[in-house]
């Protein structure tokens, strides 16, 4: 449940779907590559890289299915927080163990819905080189499929607005990769088997990486 009291709205995230189709391939040009590969219904986790600051909107409007997202408490300000709620994100205090937010997703996941992760944290190589254990606990607490997505390019020009940015116009490559479990099919989620599931989840997630790169030659 949300702060509000409401779970997050499967309906507003559609809306986002749609708002973000309009704002990306309007201002960018976004080329999508496997978007077969997501699971057409039941609960689903995409795993993101994070290099640009429109990764999540560009998500939003490349995935085949509305996208919940896992978004940090500093974006929600101002009117951005009941607009952000309005299209089904989710709130997360990434300095603590943010149980609302929890709750939020696990929700996201048990309602058949799909859940979006940058499972570095923060903005930054995007390489997947260090993970949070965030991704690993729902996935292995949910049952979910991981489904890796590389977003890549605009790096090279960015916006005269920010660095953080693509230049508009620019294309942005969006690679999304096969369906996988990442526990170990016993439905343990001691410590170790949480550690356990991160690793395999890297793997798949820096392979997978490497291929998008082979495949865009980004």
């Amino acid at each position: 449940m949300t702060e509000s009291g409401r779970a997050p709205s499967a309906a507003g995230a559609a809306v986002g779907r749609r708002i973000g189709i309009g704002l990306m391939y309007g201002l960018w040009r976004p080329r999508v590559l496997g978007a077969w590969r997501v699971p057409s219904a039941g609960p689903v986790i995409l795993a993101v890289n994070h290099s640009h600051g429109i990764d999540g909107p560009m998500l939003m409007g490349t995935a085949p299915r509305p996208v919940h997202f896992l978004i940090k408490k500093e974006a929600f300000v101002g009117p951005l927080d009941p607009f952000l709620r309005g299209i089904g994100q989710l709130k997360v205090d990434r300095d603590t163990t943010d149980r609302k937010a929890i709750t939020d997703a696990l929700g996201v996941l048990a309602d058949g819905g799909v859940l979006g992760i940058f499972p570095e944290g923060t903005r930054g190589e995007g390489d997947f080189a260090s993970l949070r254990a965030g991704l690993a606990y729902f996935a292995v607490r949910s049952g979910a499929p991981v489904v890796p997505v590389a977003v890549l390019g605009g790096k090279d020009r960015h916006s005269r607005l920010s660095s953080a940015v693509p230049a508009l116009r620019s294309r942005v490559d969006v690679v999304f990769g096969d369906a996988f479990e990442a526990g170990d099919g016993s439905g343990r989620r001691t410590r170790k088997a949480l550690d356990e599931a991160t690793v395999r989840i890297q793997e798949r997630l820096t392979a997978h990486l490497a291929e998008a790169r082979r495949l865009t030659g980004r």
